[in-house]
Parts: structure tokens; sequence; C-alpha cells
């Protein structure tokens, strides 16, 4: 089969495989300038205390050189830069526009000299073999096209030792939990998307996708079928939110 034959899912519709980076850019380009502020309205500021977990299960060391792809705004830098004291970050982001809006940021002039923005792609990184001591992905990975060639290329960037750690929505256990989430995602978050970022149509997407990303499980499986070692997740807040964490061993 050709490639412009495959397919794959944007949100509930099922589109060519080469057209879903096309559209998710097209998402961030839209939500750019207001990504931040509607992240803590629709978290109610818990994806705050998510990316803080992620910081505490990681560690950051001094000295270490951060890969942080589908960064956007640089939220996940900042944290890991912050923590470990003299580091280095690259933030790696599809869509220019989001790396616009995170180089505007405060925290962004004061770390500067430890920063650098790239746009680029996360199943066809711009970096050789062996670069990077730590990478992370926060609510991105859902977005590629093929999340097993992500882990692939997360595994050859890595050196021998390197950590990857995965910060994504997920899978509610409890079935009534879930429908109640359920409720309030598709009938409120697309609406504020509306209200604060003029777009409901961007947040609808998010809000589908996550629901077609893999559970807890599987994707701790795709996380070892790249040849990750001692890999494991973490639940926050029951389940809406999860870390996966891996070494390349």
């Amino acid at each position: 089969m050709q490639d412009d034959q495959k397919t794959t899912h944007f949100g509930f519709q099922t589109v060519p495989e080469n057209e879903k980076a096309g559209r998710v850019q097209g998402v961030f380009n839209s939500v750019a300038s207001r990504y931040d502020v509607m992240n803590d309205v629709m978290s109610m500021g818990i994806h705050r205390v998510w990316k803080d977990a992620m910081m505490d299960w990681l560690a950051p060391r001094a000295g270490q050189k951060l890969l942080d792809v589908a960064g956007g705004t640089g939220d996940i830098s900042f944290r890991f830069l912050a923590r470990a004291g003299h580091a280095e970050a690259v933030v790696l982001d599809l869509t220019e526009p989001m790396l616009v809006e995170g180089r505007k940021r405060a925290e962004a002039e004061h770390m500067s000299d430890q920063l650098d923005w790239v746009v680029g792609d996360a199943m066809a990184l711009p970096f050789p073999d062996n670069s990077f001591d730590v990478y992370t992905i926060s609510f991105g990975i859902r977005n590629v096209t093929r999340p097993a060639e992500a882990l692939a290329e997360a595994y050859r960037v890595l050196r021998p030792g390197g950590r990857l750690m995965v910060l994504e929505f997920s899978q509610i256990p409890n079935p009534a939990m879930q429908w109640a989430y359920d409720r309030y995602s598709f009938n409120v978050i697309p609406r504020m998307g509306q209200i604060i970022a003029n777009d409901a149509d961007s947040y609808q997407y998010l809000v589908e996708s996550i629901r077609n990303f893999p559970d807890q499980e599987t994707f701790l499986q795709m996380v070892r079928d790249a040849g990750f070692g001692n890999a494991k997740y973490r639940n926050l807040t029951m389940g809406i939110a999860c870390l996966h964490s891996g070494w390349k061993i």
C-alpha cells in the first residue's frame, strides 16, 4: 500500500496519514496566542501540578541536556532548567507560532543562554544519535501521526543511560468517572475554546484526540517495543493524565 493511501485518526475523523501533520499545525497555529491561558482554564490549573509531578519523577540534574519535543511555549523546559540549575534545553515543535509565543515569556528571556528553539518533526528529529540526556514530550505524542516512530526517534537521540518521559492524557479506570469526565470534555471544553481562543473546532479535535490515544498499558508496551528498559507509568488525577518513563539502557 502506498503511503498516501494509509489513514490515521484526526480526532474522530479518518484522514490520509500525509494530511495529519498539516491539520495538527492548523490547530496549533490557530490557538497559539491563547494556548497557555486555555491550559489553565480548561484544566483549572491542574496541568501545572501534573508538570511539577513530571519534574519530581524526572529529578533534573545539573549538566543535563534536555530535548523537549512538541515543547510548544516551553513549560516543561522552563521547569527543567529551574530545577537543574546549570543545564541546557532544546524546545522542538512542529508549529512555529507556538515557539514564537514561548520566546515571549519572561522565563525565556531569563534562561535564553540555556535555551534553543527548533522547528521540527517528532518522527524525524534533526539531531545526531546519542545527543541528549533527557527526552520529554508533554501532551504532544497523541498528535503525532505515527507515535511508534516518535518513540524510536527518542531512543535514537538519547545517550546510553538517557531518560524518556511522556506526559499525556489517558484513560480513567473507573467507568462512572470516565463518563463524567467525557461530559465535561465534550460539552464544556470546546465552548471554552470558542470564548477564550475564538476556536471551538480546535478544542473539539483536542478532546477527540484524547479518546483515540492508547490506554496506559498499551502505551507502556509501545515504550518497551521502542527499546526502553525499566519502563513504568504513574496515573495522575485518577488517570485523566499519565506519566510514562523509560531508560535507554
